[in-house]
């Protein structure tokens, strides 16, 4: 029942600020024309203006600068601030950009400017209404010229600006510098140099400012700061992997600056147990509210001897020294919302890793955050109020007390893992004057009750982790609130929100490369992981190339992709690899570089004490990208003193040498104001990859030639260009110089005059860039590029020519006929040591065009040593190709490409490589993989190979992938049952092979059955044959048995189903049997009385008993007339001896006989008075089965061999006499089918087929034909022969589309059977010309 509501006072209002603070009462006044435009608010709204427009600024290089402006508009227009048109993530970069707004004034705040900040800077505000942007320009100028490159850095001595203060120009100079440092945790570690400033001046010190990875530096417990007035040092106590980084010293005097910079590296303190992780590092607060607060941290360089099973977080109240655990069990995220603070206190963190080997050190303590209202914590930073200028809303004043709060808004889930989830919302408008708390709901997909989630305590802050949720469910959730007065309404549900982890983990970096750069150290870049989210960093490992010992070389993550390894040892070879962390945890570590040794790079340094003059080039790259941004050939520097180079930057002297010129300048298009040229690369790359090409210009008239100017300032990556702003109808001359890492080639031979006027042709210009790959004896593929110029329609084909080298022009002849769509082919039947020229022209629907620039001649040669990719399967089912190469040089790399393009699509391959060794994984091999898969050595002579995957051997690979991750254990024969004596059953089968770990589970109907007095089991695992007899058959033993096999990832399963009638004539049999036997161990008849008439008309009754069944036999005889007895004695002794003397059991057994089945060869003998007393035994070297059924004794000899050939005597004796019975099985053959058949037949529809099948056997088999499991006849379109005993054949006349099928060859004798089968496919040509025409 809801309590009523409170009787108002008189209508009164208050002046609200932005944070709903009350700042007094407003008496409200009513103006028409207010009111008339609030009723039409088209004319309150207009696009943004601005009234205050930005300026441009020109500041000093480590200066800060605030760009200002105001804007008009309405509605409230966005803000979006851009730095030469790219937009400004000021939220990413924190440390550099700062964006404010307020009361429609705008700013942007460049921190720490420095050279590359100079550009153009556009605001851009949007509305409804319509965009309107202004632009302002930021220079930033250099105390002195400042050359800051990839590949060295140099400075150059200039003149520092006056101080017009003291009248004087100050010159600072920086010496005895720190060098790279390393310490380990723990430690004390100091920094310094001398710092001598020129002239002296009294009174007067320098601004000195110590950086940690451009961050100014607080002293604090953890830094101290000292300067003497000549020395300044920079001592870091206890250090922590949170120190590691560059430590700059910046100098600033009233003249400029001067800075100076060099690395630290933590090294991890020794751990108390063997294999346990190290600390995590950086934790930090985030979000502090009242009662909770979100802990982030890093994860470790090092695992420790096991991965990393999560961390535990621990918190102290600031004034105290109890650490209490926040969570039971470990979590795997490196972030966790801890709840359960207590307002007002404060607060300090501490991470440990947890790993199967147990728990790491702690991390060092976070920063104290207070429990407080973030609104509270802001009104605390912002110091005392400033006079009011906020806005005025008109509300109605709630009262004190007695007023229920209202729903929250905009509930929403923030975070969202397997272990936890947060939500946050927005606290009600109405609430009253006094606090409100919060109760959280909690529904369960597919229900709708809803449950309350802290029913102890409500929460005091619009934020709440909830844990204990299961993994994988979906729930919605809602928020109450609550004060003195009530509880209010729920808050709109947010949806239904699975617990799950929303953050995956990074994928692999790139292929790292390592280079040398000092006696100790290596210059490492990779690329960076691809689609991910959250990056921390990269971590950095080592090995000693021989060694499996992991060492890491940064304790602390790097986001650029590109880092120097120090503290290396000089002359070692190493290898690296590198991982991405985020949140959810570490990458997959990077496929191993290449081995580099430690030694200096090209050269040493080659200034002396004093400056010489010397020439040298100049290569622009860019740092982060590596892309070449210019070159200037041949400069003359002076003075040149190279600066101490930052450990990320790569300084090298370039001595090496630079390209050969380019060739062959050629004109591929031309318009009225352009030209579009090409080019070929020059043949000697000067022992690097060649970075680009400039184009040079003049013009020339008549017999004049004008000077040199360039056309391009950053280099090109391709071998054509288009040449702009060129004037109509006057000719120019071009040159091309090509641009390794040792500098700039000299200009190639200048083309020929070219007039710039437009081309009218309509077909296609001439293709360019034509090189060749894969050269063999007899083939080679030649790729090359479209051409420039198209014509009047796009180019629909190409074709390829080819000549020997040796003959004319008339010697041109067409590889192919059709055209060529893709941008490559493979010419095949070539001259082994012939050498080749080729060409390629372009078509489109007006015709073919001109032939391309030749390539050639190129020889058909094989180079010794050269290897083609094969594929690998290996034992874990992963598909992988592999190209080796023994000729790799310095810088040689595998560049792998599908159908000869550059592979995009990184998810679809991973590649690793590994001392001359390239592998290319199928991370999930499908339909999409098919194509031709090559791979090119760079700076090698060409050593390239191919390889091509079709459908069908895609298919093949999977079948063998699927082989070795499922392995099967073969079987010689599926499960079988036999019916022994007594009524026992036998289940058996037989493995080709096993290993001795080979273990049997014997299951029936589902559940695992083990040995005991119904069950007896035995598993010789020598012959591999595996047994499970059972006394007798009951109705519960109906059902299936199966055997199950595990030998280590090797699995086979058999089975036997006995159910329905089968089971029950079983059972049947079983019991007869087992009741026979039972009644034989007694007195028994061996044939029940059975009578025969004789010639003389007489009627003779006749029975069969034992002889240890002597005793008194009575026979009866009764009809209607009465009845008569006869009596029989057998008790005497000597009778019944005498009695079975004359029908002795030996005697009466038939020679031995020989039979087939379809598990291989029966011999037996036939018994006509068989008794117990009979025993039998086989003679054989081998070993058989034996026994007895009924009167026949037999040996089974299952999956016959060559082996089993010989002789095979049966020894038969009856208590008196004995007998042999021999049995010649030498030259006997099982049925067999040699050879003659293919496995697989295409022919063409109405053609003839006739195929012979060899076939052998002693005694000659017998014959039949079948498809598709039926039975052949001869007939006049089917002929089937059978000559000579040997050959086997099948004539199909004129066959058609129903003649497709799978056939079988069975032949038989009596040692057994074999079916050699085939398939055919008959095809007809008038259909797949159709399917290929609509292709």
């Amino acid at each position: 029942k809801l309590s009523p509501l409170p009787k108002r006072a008189k209508r009164t209002y208050l002046a609200m600020d932005k944070d709903k603070e009350v700042i007094g009462y407003v008496i409200p006044v009513f103006r028409w024309a207010e009111f008339r435009k609030k009723m039409n608010p088209d004319n309150l709204t207009h696009r943004p203006e601005f009234i205050v427009k930005p300026r441009g600024q020109t500041v000093w290089e480590g200066k800060t600068v605030k760009l200002h402006c105001t804007v008009a508009g309405w509605p409230k227009p966005k803000i979006a601030w851009y730095k030469n048109n790219v937009l400004i993530d000021a939220k990413a970069h924190p440390e550099k950009y700062t964006v404010e707004s307020n009361y429609n004034m705008h700013s942007l705040e460049i921190k720490n400017c420095d050279f590359f900040d100079t550009a153009q800077y556009h605001i851009s505000a949007l509305n409804v209404k319509g965009e309107s942007s202004c632009v302002a320009t930021i220079v930033v100028k250099r105390q002195g010229l400042h050359l800051k490159t990839w590949v060295f850095k140099f400075s150059f001595f200039c003149t520092d600006g006056f101080c017009a203060e003291h009248g004087v120009t100050f010159e600072t100079t920086i010496i005895d510098k720190f060098e790279v440092a390393f310490g380990s945790e723990g430690e004390t570690l100091s920094l310094g140099c001398t710092v001598i400033i020129f002239p002296t001046v009294k009174r007067y010190q320098p601004d000195v400012v110590w950086y940690r990875n451009s961050v100014p530096l607080k002293p604090s417990k953890w830094v101290h700061t000292h300067w003497s007035g000549e020395r300044a040092t920079l001592t870091l106590v206890h250090l922590n992997k949170e120190d590691e980084g560059l430590y700059t010293l910046r100098i600033n005097t009233k003249s400029g600056f001067e800075t100076y910079s060099a690395y630290v590296f933590v090294r991890d303190a020794e751990v108390e147990v063997e294999g346990v992780p190290v600390a995590p590092l950086d934790v930090r607060c985030h979000d502090a509210n009242k009662d909770y607060v979100v802990v982030t941290w890093k994860q470790p360089a090092v695992e420790g001897s096991s991965a990393i099973l999560g961390y535990y977080i621990d918190r102290c109240e600031v004034g105290t020294h109890h650490w209490a655990q926040c969570n039971d069990n470990p979590v795997k995220y490196a972030r966790f919302p801890v709840t359960g603070l207590v307002e007002g206190r404060s607060y300090i963190f501490r991470v440990r890793a947890v790993n199967s080997a147990g728990v790491s050190r702690p991390s060092r303590v976070s920063e104290p955050v207070v429990a407080m209202d973030p609104s509270d914590r802001a009104r605390l930073r912002a110091g005392p109020s400033a006079p009011w200028t906020g806005m005025i809303k008109f509300t109605e004043e709630e009262p004190t007390v007695g007023v229920v709060p209202g729903e929250p808004s905009d509930v929403m889930v923030t975070e969202a893992t397997k272990s936890y989830v947060v939500l946050a919302w927005k606290p009600p408008v109405q609430r009253g004057h006094e606090g409100v708390m919060y109760y959280i709901e909690k529904c369960m997909s597919g229900t709708d009750t809803w449950q309350r989630v802290n029913t102890a305590m409500p929460v005091k802050s619009p934020r709440f982790a909830l844990f204990d949720l299961a993994e994988g469910k979906s729930y919605s959730f809602r928020v109450r609130c609550c004060n003195s007065a009530g509880v209010g309404e729920p808050s709109v549900s947010t949806g239904e929100i699975t617990v799950a982890d929303k953050l995956d983990l990074p994928s692999a970096p790139g292929n790292p490369v390592a280079t040398r750069n000092t006696d100790t150290s290596v210059v490492v870049s990779w690329g960076a992981s691809k689609g991910v989210t959250q990056l921390v960093g990269y971590y950095i490992d080592c090995s000693v190339v021989g060694t499996d010992v992991w060492m890491p070389c940064n304790n602390k993550p790097v986001k650029q992709t590109r880092f120097v390894c120090h503290g290396l040892t000089t002359g070692v070879n190493y290898v690296f690899r590198i991982k991405a962390v985020n949140a959810a945890g570490y990458s997959q570590s990077s496929p191993n570089s290449d081995a580099v040794v430690v030694k200096a790079a090209i050269c040493e340094c080659p200034h002396q004490n004093s400056f010489p003059v010397f020439t040298f080039s100049v290569l622009l790259i860019d740092n982060s990208s590596g892309v070449l941004l210019g070159a200037r050939p041949r400069r003359r520097l002076k003075h040149c003193v190279p600066k101490e180079h930052e450990p990320n930057e790569h300084l090298v002297w370039l001595q090496r040498p630079v390209p050969g010129k380019p060739t062959g300048v050629t004109l591929l298009e031309a318009v009225k104001d352009y030209m579009v040229l090409g080019w070929t690369e020059p043949a000697n790359n000067g022992g690097a990859d060649i970075r680009g090409y400039f184009v040079d210009y003049r013009t020339v008239k008549g017999n004049i030639v004008g000077k040199w100017h360039e056309m391009n300032l950053k280099a090109l990556t391709t071998t054509t260009f288009k040449a702009e702003n060129l004037k109509e109808n006057v000719f120019y001359e071009f040159q091309v110089r090509a641009v390794n890492m040792a500098g700039v080639s000299k200009g190639s031979v200048p083309s020929a005059p070219l007039e710039c006027k437009e081309w009218t042709i309509t077909v296609p210009g001439a293709p360019v860039g034509l090189h060749v790959l894969e050269v063999r004896d007899t083939s080679v593929v030649v790729l090359w590029e479209p051409p420039l110029f198209d014509g009047r329609s796009p180019v629909n084909g190409y074709y390829l020519d080819i000549k020997e080298a040796s003959a004319g022009e008339e010697g041109w002849k067409a590889v192919h006929e059709k055209t060529n769509k893709m941008k490559y082919m493979k010419v095949t039947g070539l001259k082994a040591g012939t050498s080749y020229v080729f060409r390629v022209r372009a078509q489109n629907i007006a015709g073919v065009g001109k032939p391309s620039a030749t390539l050639g001649p190129i020889l058909a040669q094989t180079r010794p040593g050269t290897k083609d990719i094969y594929v690998d399967v290996d034992d874990d089912g992963v598909i992988s190709m592999v190209f080796e190469c023994s000729e790799m040089k310095e810088g040689s790399e595998f560049v792998w490409s599908k159908n000869y393009q550059a592979i995009t699509d990184t998810s679809r391959l991973t590649i690793t490589h590994e001392r001359g060794k390239s592998r290319a994984i199928f991370n999930s091999p499908s339909l999409d993989d098919l194509g031709t898969f090559s791979c090119v050595v760079t700076n090698t002579d060409g050593i390239s190979s191919s390889y091509t995957l079709t459908e069908e051997g895609l298919k093949r690979l999977l079948d063998i992938s699927h082989d070795h991750k499922f392995p099967v254990i073969p079987f010689k024969n599926e499960m079988a049952m036999e019916l022994l004596e007594k009524g026992r059953v036998r289940f058996w089968t037989q493995v080709e092979k096993c290993t001795s770990a080979c273990q049997v589970d014997y299951v029936f109907n589902d559940v695992i059955i083990t040995q005991g007095k119904k069950y007896t089991m035995n598993f010789d695992k020598s012959t591999g044959i595996i047994e499970m007899f059972m006394d007798s058959l009951e109705v519960t033993d109906e059902g299936t048995f199966t055997f199950n096999l595990v030998d280590g990832k090797a699995k086979g399963t058999t089975s036997l189903v006995l159910i329905g009638d089968e089971f029950r004539e079983l059972q049947k049999k079983s019991e007869f049997a087992r009741a026979e036997w039972v009644r034989k161990q007694g007195p028994h008849f061996v044939e029940y009385l059975d009578f025969t008439v004789t010639p003389q008309c007489d009627v003779l009754l006749k029975c069969k008993i034992s002889k240890k069944d002597a005793g008194i036999y009575e026979v009866f005889l009764s009809d209607d007339r009465g009845k008569d007895k006869s009596t029989f004695n057998l008790t005497d002794a000597v009778s019944m001896s005498s009695y079975f003397y004359f029908f002795p059991s030996a005697n009466s057994s038939s020679e031995i006989q020989v039979t087939s089945t379809e598990h291989g060869i029966i011999l037996y003998s036939m018994v006509t008075h068989y008794n117990e007393d009979l025993r039998v035994g086989w003679l054989h070297k081998y070993r058989v089965k034996s026994g007895v059924t009924g009167e026949q004794l037999w040996l089974k000899i299952n999956e016959p061999t060559e082996k089993d050939k010989g002789k095979y005597t049966m020894d038969i004796f009856d208590g008196k006499d004995g007998v042999k019975r021999v049995f010649d099985l030498t030259g006997k053959d099982r049925a067999r089918v040699v050879g003659g058949l293919p496995d697989v037949v295409a022919i063409q529809e109405g053609k003839s087929l006739n195929l012979t099948g060899n076939v052998w056997g002693d005694p000659a088999p017998e014959v039949s034909w079948t498809k598709n499991e039926k039975a052949l006849v001869s007939d006049e379109h089917l002929m089937l022969k059978f000559e000579h005993g040997k050959f086997a054949s099948i004539t199909i006349t004129a066959v058609t589309t129903s003649d497709s099928g799978k056939y079988a060859l069975l032949v038989k004798n009596k040692y057994g059977a074999e079916a050699g089968e085939f398939t055919v496919s008959v095809y007809n040509p008038e259909d797949e010309e159709k399917e290929e025409k609509k292709d």
